[in-house]
């Protein structure tokens, strides 16, 4: 997992509650288990207008202006519904690295964190401002963000935002949670070990 330290991007201000990972990215859409070639069903249901994939010019991520968005604005409860970590992999595959909103479901804050993508929990306020700011120019009113500073910039204000130091370390640090485990291999290693010389009988291997 690459390193998450700052961005800056075109912004898309969807600002939806309860965008579920049903909506994300449709179950009919998970036909592989890689994390590549999701982007296509990302939000399949609601961007396209019918079977074919036709853009439907409705949905802001078909807009010009929106297209190469790789920052998401959403409401309260992000990414509720189904655990689907495919939801995720969906948004990274498309090109997304950061998704701002008032709450998350834990599960999706977590997938998130995990992939890579940094979510981003601001006072419904806030959003609302950013959300106004960004509608008045797309093309050029791009949205900023520093891990390191923990804050979200606009070209005129600065919002600092709240992250938990695992989550800020892991991202920072593009570790994923195996790798968080591996960080302790010494100690796992020494365990095994001693476990073997007290129940040899456990790990005997029958003929």
């Amino acid at each position: 997992m690459k390193p998450f330290t700052n961005h800056s991007g075109i912004a898309l201000p969807l600002l939806t509650d309860n965008l579920n990972t049903d909506v994300i990215i449709p179950s009919r859409e998970m036909k592989r288990v890689s994390k590549v070639g999701l982007a296509n069903g990302l939000f399949a249901n609601i961007r396209y207008s019918d079977g074919n994939r036709k853009p439907d010019p409705e949905f802001l991520l078909n807009h010009p202006n929106y297209c190469a968005a790789s920052i998401l604005i959403l409401g309260r409860n992000a990414g509720c519904g189904s655990s689907r970590e495919h939801a995720v992999w969906a948004l990274a595959d498309y090109g997304f690295k950061v998704v701002v909103a008032e709450s998350f479901a834990s599960i999706f804050y977590n997938n998130c964190v995990a992939n890579g993508v940094l979510p981003i929990t601001l006072d419904r306020p806030l959003i609302e401002a950013i959300t106004e700011w960004v509608r008045m120019n797309p093309t050029s009113h791009h949205l900023s963000v520093n891990l390191e500073k923990c804050t979200l910039d606009t070209t005129d204000n600065s919002f600092d935002f709240v992250i938990s130091p695992l989550a800020r370390r892991m991202l920072l640090n593009g570790l994923a949670p195996i790798d968080l485990t591996l960080e302790d291999k010494g100690l796992i290693d020494r365990f095994i070990a001693d476990d073997m010389r007290r129940r040899q009988w456990l790990y005997r291997i029958s003929d």
